[in-house]
Parts: C-alpha cells; sequence; structure tokens
C-alpha cells in the first residue's frame, strides 16, 4: 500500500506514471488542461497554474477569466489559451446570466482532461456560480478537477459538489484547511495533523486533500502520505498555483496511463495513482521552491518558480526513456 512506501519509491511510481516521449503521440494526448480564476483584480495565479502546467508537459494549457485579466494574461506569454467567458457580477451585460455564461465553458469540457479552480477566481457570486455549475458538469463526465485557493470556498459552502468525487484533489492551506474542517464539525488540535487531515478527506468521502504546510499531509481518508521534501525559506504569495499546476498535468499523466497510451505493466490501481499524482506534485513543488530560493534568496517571487518546474521533475522524478515503453 501505498502509506508504507518510501519517498524514493512512491517517485519510482511517478516516473512509471510519466508517459514516454513517443513519435506515435498527437497533440493534446499528453495533457489538456484548463485553469479557470482570474478576475481583474488577480492576474497572476491563472498565469503562473497554467504556466506549470505547461512545463511540466502538458500539451495545451488554456486560461478561462475575466475579459479584463484576459487581455493581461495575454501579455504574459503566448503560450497559453485564454478564453474571457467569465464575468464578475459587476461585469455581467443586461442580456447576459449565469447560464448563458456557463454554457461555452461547460462545452469545453469534453475537450479537456483536467481543470483546475480557483487561482485569481476571488469571491464575486457570479463567479463563484458558474465554477459551481461547472463543476457539476466535470462530475458527469469524469473530468479530474483541483480546487485551490477560492475554489475551496465552494467546498466549504457546497460540500455535495466534491463529495464522494475521487477524481479531483483539494490543496488548502492552514487557514483554509481549518475553515473546510470547520464546516465539517472538525477539531485541528485533535491529535496528530495527519489524522485531521484523514479526517476530512473521509468527511468528505475519500477525496484526495492536501494539506498545505511545513509538511504537506496527503490524505484521501484511507491512507496518508507524507511529504516532506526541502523547500524554500521565503513565503511569497501564488506559490500554491504553481502547485495547482503540476497537479493538473500529474492527472492528465493519470488519465494517459489508464488509457494505456503506451506500453507498460498496467499495475497500478486509479486510487494508488491519484496518490502518486498528489505525491508528485507536492514534491516536485517543493522542489522549485528549494532550487528558486537558493538562487534568488529573500527577493524570491512565485513567478521564479516556474522556470524550474522542469529542472525539479528532472532531479527527482526523471525524463522516460522511449526504451522503457517496449517493457
Amino acid at each position: 500500500m501505498a502509506a508504507h512506501m518510501s519517498r524514493k519509491e512512491i517517485l519510482g511510481k511517478v516516473h512509471k506514471m510519466v508517459p514516454p516521449m513517443l513519435e506515435k503521440f498527437h497533440k493534446g494526448q499528453l495533457g489538456r488542461v484548463a485553469v479557470i480564476g482570474g478576475s481583474e483584480d488577480y492576474t497572476g495565479a491563472p498565469y503562473f497554474s497554467a504556466m506549470a502546467s505547461a512545463r511540466l508537459g502538458c500539451d495545451m494549457s488554456h486560461v478561462i477569466c475575466e475579459p479584463s485579466a484576459g487581455m493581461v494574461i495575454k501579455t504574459y506569454s503566448p503560450n497559453l489559451m485564454v478564453h474571457p467567458y467569465m464575468r464578475q457580477e459587476k461585469n455581467m451585460a443586461k442580456h447576459e446570466t449565469i447560464e448563458s455564461i456557463t454554457e461555452p465553458i461547460i462545452a469545453m469540457l469534453d475537450r479537456l482532461h483536467v481543470i483546475v479552480i480557483g487561482p485569481g477566481l476571488g469571491r464575486d457570486a457570479a463567479m463563484q456560480e458558474t465554477c459551481a455549475r461547472v463543476l457539476k458538469e466535470a462530475r458527469k463526465r469524469s473530468v479530474g478537477f483541483v480546487l485551490d485557493a477560492d475554489g475551496l470556498l465552494l467546498v466549504q459552502k457546497q460540500p455535495d459538489l466534491v463529495q464522494g468525487y475521487k477524481e479531483c484533489i483539494l490543496t488548502p492551506n492552514v487557514v483554509e484547511f481549518g475553515r473546510l474542517a470547520k464546516s465539517q464539525k472538525i477539531d485541528t488540535d485533535e491529535g496528530d495533523p495527519s489524522k485531521v487531515c484523514e479526517k476530512l478527506a473521509q468527511a468528505l468521502g475519500g477525496v484526495t486533500i492536501i494539506q498545505k504546510g511545513k509538511v504537506d499531509y496527503i490524505s484521501n481518508g484511507s491512507y496518508t502520505l507524507v511529504s516532506d521534501g526541502e523547500g524554500g525559506l521565503k513565503r511569497s504569495g501564488g506559490q500554491g498555483d504553481t502547485l495547482t499546476g503540476t497537479l493538473a498535468t500529474l492527472l492528465a499523466y493519470r488519465k494517459a496511463y489508464l488509457e494505456r497510451l503506451w506500453d507498460h505493466e498496467n499495475d497500478m490501481a486509479p486510487d494508488e495513482l491519484l496518490a502518486f499524482a498528489a505525491y508528485g506534485g507536492s514534491a516536485i513543488t517543493r522542489e522549485c521552491s528549494r532550487l528558486a530560493f537558493k538562487e534568488k534568496g529573500r527577493s524570491l517571487q512565485a513567478a521564479d518558480l516556474t522556470d524550474y518546474v522542469h529542472p525539479a521533475f528532472l532531479d527527482l522524478i526523471g525524463e522516460r526513456s522511449t526504451d522503457e515503453s517496449k517493457l
């Protein structure tokens, strides 16, 4: 069972889950991810998430955001596909409704492997309701998703959105974890913190939770992993966005593994793969932070982590050789 494996063994499993780079693959097979967030006040977060996803190897990285955010995000990188479909309540035109705003986003779901909801989302009622409706449709289509930041507010207020869904990962920090635990009547001061994370995962029907902190506790309610790799000492805002993007790509790789896009032993079950993806995302992000802090010191900013996503991946997971796919 994953809970009894060493760090090296778990990262070895992540290595096996990552697809090799094969000539037969076509565009999109190794990941189609969309980050849903980005309001007029927050444009960096969705960019950091989507770029982390792209730098880890996702083929197609989308951002679905507010028009004012979209214009800004497009200037950050030409590599991202930016869709200005979201609306804050104050910016809705008279003819627009939540239904009309949600429709083009839902139409994209069948073309996506994973969605990330939360980076730069904010707490605007229209933005929150749009995401709630998208999550309901994502579940119907078995699309994996990652929830962070204000996306977690949806779980706090509407736990049924994720209840029992095994294709999602929640990534709360200490404050967000406390709010989620309180909403489920769980005392965060009660005993071993890993057990508290496990209780919350159980209360939400076995979803996977990464409780971010000095170490990251990762639990699906059945077993708990501890990701304790060294990170950087600078706590600049936005580093968690690198985690969500990294997780999204690893979940896309998990889907490719389950669909047997390449020849492999097929010896890992869906729930194991989800735990390995969560651990891998945590480990890579912590290594990104360590590498960036080593270079930048106290001047480190969230944007600095982006350049270290691939080096961190190579350090911890390692590239797949094409020969491995023939095993």
